[in-house]
């Protein structure tokens, strides 16, 4: 039986984030069986450098509160932050750098790939 205040996993906790903080087109890529990096990889977009900053910061405050340790790159110019959070990865851009880099695209088809 599980208890009600049981610490959430991590991919629930970064969900909620990206939700409370209203960053945009989040992607899930399930990527079990797949890669040895993670086992999920999250991408999302904020509407400016402040807005992608401040969902970064919200997630790994919220990874802390739930027990998990987490790194966090590129807050500081904020086009691309990068969290990982071992299982999980998070990649939260600025619109025009996510199309530019789009890597939930090369990510899927590796994912789809490694699936047949």
């Amino acid at each position: 039986m599980a208890e009600k205040n049981e610490k959430q996993d991590e991919i629930t906790v970064i969900k909620n984030s990206l939700e409370d903080m209203k960053a945009d087109d989040v992607v899930v890529i399930d990527l079990k069986g797949k890669t040895s990096i993670a086992s999920y990889m999250v991408v999302a977009s904020g509407t400016s450098n402040r807005h992608v900053a401040s969902i970064a910061q919200k997630i790994e405050e919220n990874l802390k509160k739930n027990g998990y340790v987490c790194s966090v790159e590129g807050e500081e110019k904020a086009d691309w932050v990068l969290i990982d959070a071992f299982d999980v990865i998070v990649h939260i851009f600025r619109p025009e750098v996510r199309e530019f880099y789009n890597l939930e695209k090369m990510w899927q088809s590796v994912a789809n790939l490694r699936k047949e």
